[in-house]
């Protein structure tokens, strides 16, 4: 093999230097084996029980759930993985290109993960190759160290296209659009097919295991450090960046999780009335209010949502508090009407009702509240856009693929965690709204848990009233700056 060819096959780029023989004979010698003391992970059971929940859904048929594959930022560089929900959801593996195998047995399935162990040594890639190489990336598990610790079977990922080669269209489905090859390497039956393995993933997804629910509660509790950690570095006096703000925040993501769960939306004055404003490049200014849309996704990836508008002075002003306890009204109205048995649709007029009175009582409104409920007028939502929230879990719009009857029209269960989030977007450019109101955006988002007989507030540790936001604010700042640890 040429050096071109070595290079191209190891990964390497052409600012790559061209390595003498004698060194490559050099670098092959003289590596002294290790191992990983490895255990089973505590919630392999809680993966398996999930595996076996699919198994029964579709008995007899071969199901392929990939995680997916690194994807480039620039040239030769990528962004940070991310494994498929569904898949790590069913397996706990956190590495590109898995790829779970669910065989038909005659008791169910038989699972297989296809990966790609540590970097050998009889090959150049652990020290040439910057994508695999465990000189360039750390040190990859061995497959029998994977088994262990998912207490899953496993395989190498050379094996995967014999794997696909078997698999009968009319006897398989796999989850697509997240790895190329698993895509071409199968031929669709039918495309319907495909499409119900994710909707039953995502529906399998909604009720929330004990394990699910702690590691939600961990994220969250991280979210709370991570507003206080924003609270102590917030000036009253003077502007800061609103790109602070989302560093300050970013640190105890990574610190205390694996990173954020979303883009941070970090919105002062009008900003705030943005839904998405992830841009985060304005400055807070003394007298405005501050929308922060922030959730920790922490180390098993599951994420918070937790969305608070704060005075930036530190006392709001008899509007702004107007406007702030009307949303706060509304929130609490929603999660008064949660319990398992309750239609979803029921907790958005909750929220929404609330909303449309306000709003007619400000004078706003250009109709009744009762028209204005109506479905085939809904004016409210000109101010309000979005739902009252959504599912949450490993994804912070979670279970996306369930179809509607089981979600949006369906009815709450126990175990369901679901943001309530409602809120008032006054734009600057619009006429119907009094100057005063213009650029006023105020949104409270909390992350609820369904019982059998209500809801628990798992954020309730970040105030939500408007007083108690003051004092919250207060106390943050009295304490002053601190560093994660």
């Amino acid at each position: 093999m040429g050096q071109a060819e070595m290079d191209e096959s190891a990964g390497g780029q052409s600012h790559d230097p061209d390595f003498p023989d004698r060194f490559i004979e050099f670098m092959r010698t003289g590596w002294r084996d290790t191992t990983l003391d490895v255990a089973p992970r505590p919630e392999a059971p809680d993966h398996a029980k999930r595996r076996g929940e699919l198994s029964a859904a579709f008995p007899g048929e071969t199901l392929i759930i990939p995680t997916g594959v690194d994807k480039v930022r620039s040239n030769d560089t990528y962004h940070p993985f991310r494994p498929g929900t569904e898949h790590v959801w069913l397996t706990g593996e956190h590495d590109p290109e898995a790829v779970l195998v669910l065989r038909p047995t005659d008791s169910g399935h038989d699972a297989t993960l296809y990966l790609r162990p540590r970097s050998p040594r009889d090959t150049d890639e652990f020290f040439r190759d910057r994508n695999h190489g465990e000189l360039w990336i750390g040190r990859r598990h061995t497959l029998q160290e994977k088994a262990t610790e998912l207490q899953l079977q496993t395989a190498h990922l050379d094996e995967l296209p014999a794997a696909l080669d078997d698999a009968a269209p009319g006897r398989t489905r796999v989850l697509r659009g997240y790895d190329p090859r698993v895509d071409a390497g199968v031929r669709s039956a039918s495309t319907a097919r495909d499409e119900e393995l994710a909707t039953v993933l995502g529906e399998l997804r909604l009720v929330k295991d004990a394990w699910e629910i702690e590691q939600l509660q961990d994220a969250i509790d991280a979210t709370t450090r991570g507003f206080e950690d924003v609270a102590r570095i917030l000036p009253a006096d003077r502007p800061v960046s609103e790109r602070l703000i989302d560093g300050v925040f970013s640190l105890r993501a990574r610190h205390d999780g694996n990173t954020v769960g979303y883009g941070s939306i970090v919105g002062n004055g009008a900003h705030g009335a943005i839904l998405h404003w992830t841009r985060n490049d304005g400055r807070t200014r003394p007298g405005d209010l501050l929308l922060m849309d922030m959730g920790v996704e922490n180390r098993h990836l599951y994420t918070a949502d937790v969305t608070r508008t704060v005075p930036v002075s530190g006392t709001f002003t008899p509007l702004q508090r107007q406007i702030y306890d009307l949303v706060f009204h509304s929130q609490q109205a929603g999660i008064d009407a949660i319990r398992a048995g309750t239609r979803f649709a029921d907790v958005h007029q909750a929220c929404m009702r609330v909303l449309a009175e306000g709003l007619s009582d400000l004078g706003i409104l250009p109709v009744s509240v009762d028209e204005a409920m109506d479905p085939a007028c809904i004016f409210y939502r000109r101010w309000t856009l979005h739902g009252f929230g959504h599912m949450l879990g490993l994804d912070v719009h979670d279970c996306a693929t369930a179809r509607k009857e089981r979600y949006r029209e369906g009815v709450l269960e126990a175990g369901y965690v679901l943001t309530v989030e409602p809120g008032l977007y006054f734009q600057p450019e619009d006429e119907f709204v009094p100057a005063e109101l213009h650029g006023i955006g105020v949104r409270i988002e909390d992350d609820v848990l369904v019982t059998p007989t209500g809801a628990v507030v798992m954020s309730e540790a970040l105030p939500r009233s408007a007083t108690a936001v003051e004092e919250w604010l207060a106390t943050q700042r009295a304490a002053g700056p601190r560093l994660p640890g």
